[in-house]
């Protein structure tokens, strides 16, 4: 089984129990791995799931993503649930107003632009996790790299009084700096940071 026969799978299991608390998930949803849009590698506040709606669609589906860095099965139903509870109440609600009424009732807890599952949806989720199986999915390990660093600074120091500081090549092609005590400083040779 692939990922998105899994999450579908997911999605049809979930259907009914919209249904239960009075809200509708669209037939036409499909559920993909794939990053979101925006901050899907943020070390804060890291999106980890996002529902697109149906007018963004060309066939008039509603297009649900999972983080490719989430593996455990039943966090990732969780975050299946969370979007499908966009996909039930439209996304123009935000998190606020018919989001939070469906999401609770469903059993999502917590911040609602970052909620888990409740015990009685962990519940669910695993019962219908051991009929489906676990998600076929092997976490992708990715995180932020450290920015590369574009302007070298070059260490300056002056002979007389120790005083130093640190400039850009295109500084020191312009002139080296003088010191405040009045020396000519000196720039250090291979010194970078």
């Amino acid at each position: 089984m692939t990922r998105e026969e899994w999450l579908g799978k997911m999605v049809a299991r979930l259907r009914p129990e919209f249904e239960k608390k009075g809200a509708v998930v669209p037939e036409k949803v499909r559920a993909s791995c794939g990053f979101p849009s925006k901050s899907a590698l943020a070390n804060k506040a890291r999106r980890v799931g996002e529902a697109w709606s149906d007018k963004n669609s060309e066939d008039q589906s509603w297009e649900v993503f999972i983080s490719p860095l989430l593996k455990d099965s039943i966090e990732v139903a969780g975050v299946l649930a969370h979007e499908l509870v966009h996909t039930a109440v439209g996304i123009e609600c935000g998190h606020r107003g018919p989001f939070k009424r469906v999401a609770v009732a469903m059993g999502l807890e917590g911040k609602m632009t970052a909620t888990t599952a409740g015990e009685e949806l962990k519940s669910l989720l695993t019962a219908i996790t051991n009929e489906i199986g676990p998600y076929p999915h092997a976490r992708l390990v990715a995180s932020n790299r450290p920015k590369t660093q574009t302007t070298r600074m070059h260490l300056v120091k002056c002979p007389q009084c120790g005083y130093q500081v640190r400039t850009t090549r295109k500084w020191l092609e312009v002139g080296v700096p003088t010191c405040p005590c009045g020396s000519e400083m000196v720039a250090e040779e291979g010194e970078e940071d």
